[in-house]
């Protein structure tokens, strides 16, 4: 297999970092190599978060660079927009579209920007754009946003769902693993 790259872009406590591990894990357990990198942003709850995880038969660096990704996971609009340039002409983008304003917008010294939506939606062929934050809600918890976009992630990334379920099972907290599964299948029932 080709080296298949996607980038997970979000604010500092929504669980980029915990999305990309299953990835990573759901990788190797399909018996292939991968690679993983992250950079948080100055906050550890409320700062820009990146993590970049890179799989196939034979990886060489963790970094994907410009017009490379096939798949960007977005946790927050703002966040998802940041990391476009990264994007191959036919890459995907699903993401979370209830945004998260800066300390900045929530004190009212700052507006959210307007139409990052659009800039979204004209920069990628493909867009799945939904409120996860919804669904995870739903889900009984709304801090499994993150297994709820990697549900709806699945039909684009090539690894069976054993795998992935599997990579849940093995990362995940067991306190918090049932409601993750179901976040996961609320997920995977949007992304069809």
């Amino acid at each position: 297999m080709n080296v298949f790259n996607i980038l997970i872009s979000g604010v500092g406590g929504q669980g980029v970092l915990l999305t990309s591990k299953v990835i990573a894990e759901a990788a190797l357990l399909a018996g292939l190599d991968v690679k993983q990198s992250e950079v948080h942003g100055m906050a550890q709850r409320g700062g820009s978060v990146l993590s970049q995880v890179r799989f196939g038969d034979k990886v060489f660096s963790p970094i994907i660079t410009e017009g490379e990704a096939d798949l960007l996971i977005g946790f927050e609009p703002l966040e998802t927009a940041r990391y476009l340039h990264f994007l191959k002409d036919d890459g995907v983008v699903i993401y979370n579209t209830r945004p998260i304003g800066t300390i900045g917008v929530s004190i009212a010294a700052e507006k959210y920007p307007s139409g990052v939506n659009d800039v979204i939606k004209d920069r990628a062929k493909t867009v799945l754009p939904f409120d996860g934050t919804q669904l995870a809600v739903a889900a009984g918890d709304k801090r499994t946003l993150n297994l709820v976009l990697l549900g709806a992630a699945l039909s684009h990334l090539p690894l069976k769902e054993a795998f992935v379920l599997d990579a849940i099972v093995n990362t995940v907290p067991k306190k918090v693993l049932e409601i993750n599964q179901k976040a996961f299948a609320a997920g995977r029932a949007q992304g069809k």
